[in-house]
C-alpha cells in the first residue's frame, strides 16, 4: 500500500511538472522566434505535435489515447504484482516515469488535440520534444539496460497472468 502511495504522489509531482514546462512554452514561445541555448545546438521552439515522434500517425488522437489507457493498465497492473522489497524499487521508479510521461501526454492530446512539444536539438535535427517524452525515453532506456545486466528472467515470475499464486506478494508488511 505504501508504494501504491507513494508512486500515485509521485506520478502527479512528475506530470505537474510536465504541465508546467508546457504551460511555460505556451506562454513564452508560441508565436516567438526559437529561444536558443547554444547555437546551433540546442533551442526552446515551440511546436504542436498532433503525432508522434518524426510526425508520424499525424491526427490519430483516438489511437493515442487508446494505446496510452493499455499502457497504463498494463503499468498499473505490473506495479501492483511486483513484490514490495527493495529488489525491485529500480522497476517501481521507471514504471511511475512511464506512467507520469504517458499521462502528461494524454492530458495534452485529450484537452488540446495535440501535445505541446519545446526541446530542440537542432545538432542533429532530432525531433522535438517536451518533458513527459523524457520521462519515458529515459524509462525505456533504463528498464532495457536493467533487463539485459541487472535483472534476470526469474526476477520477472511476479508477472504471472492466469494466476494468482503470487497475490500475496504484494504486501508491504514483507
Amino acid at each position: 500500500m505504501m508504494f501504491n502511495i507513494a508512486g500515485i504522489v509521485s506520478i502527479i509531482i512528475l506530470i505537474a511538472f510536465d504541465q508546467w514546462t508546457k504551460m511555460l512554452a505556451v506562454n513564452k514561445l508560441m508565436n516567438q522566434e526559437p529561444f536558443v541555448i547554444i547555437e546551433k545546438v540546442f533551442q526552446l521552439r515551440y511546436l504542436e505535435n498532433r503525432g508522434a515522434a518524426f510526425g508520424i500517425l499525424q491526427g490519430q488522437k483516438g489511437f493515442f489515447v487508446i494505446t496510452g489507457i493499455i499502457i497504463l493498465v498494463a503499468i498499473a497492473y505490473l506495479y501492483n504484482k511486483m513484490p514490495s522489497t527493495k529488489k525491485y524499487h529500480l522497476l517501481r521508479i521507471l514504471a511511475i516515469l512511464m506512467a507520469a510521461g504517458a499521462i502528461g501526454n494524454m492530458i495534452d492530446r485529450v484537452s488540446k488535440n495535440y501535445v505541446v512539444d519545446f526541446f530542440y536539438f537542432e545538432l542533429i535535427n532530432f525531433p522535438i520534444f517536451n518533458v513527459a517524452d523524457c520521462y519515458v525515453t529515459v524509462a525505456a532506456a533504463l528498464l532495457i539496460i536493467s533487463i539485459m545486466f541487472i535483472y534476470k528472467e526469474e526476477d520477472f515470475k511476479f508477472i504471472d497472468l492466469g494466476s494468482s499464486k503470487h497475490a500475496g506478494e504484494n504486501d508491504d508488511a514483507k
